[in-house]
């Protein structure tokens, strides 16, 4: 295993504790609405929505060069944020496929 197939691993390992105890606290919609009770939670979930769609966008280039399905990790991201991204890389590391770019 590769330092970075560890550290991705790590990161969504974390992410989805995390996500499992504030769903458990707060409820899926809890999560949002947290963020929409003040303008600094506002521009906390407004980064997250920009920084997930340049990540889709980013997967769905990378998809098409390298043959591979960026549906289920699209629709993941929307519904999850970081995990559709995580697990796009995840998966690529263990095809062999580190999402770097492909030689010209």
């Amino acid at each position: 295993m590769t330092a970075k197939f560890i550290l991705l691993a790590l990161a969504t390992a974390a992410l989805t504790v995390i996500s499992i105890l504030a769903v458990a606290d707060h409820g899926y919609f809890g999560i949002f609405s947290f963020h929409l009770q003040a303008t600094a939670g506002m521009q906390v979930l407004l980064d997250l929505v920009i920084v997930c769609t340049l990540a889709m966008v980013w997967m769905w280039q990378d998809a098409q060069r390298q043959g591979r399905n960026p549906w289920p990790f699209i629709v993941l991201t929307v519904l999850g944020g970081s995990f559709g991204p995580l697990l796009y890389l995840l998966t690529g590391l263990l095809q062999g496929r580190a999402g770097e770019p492909s030689p010209a």
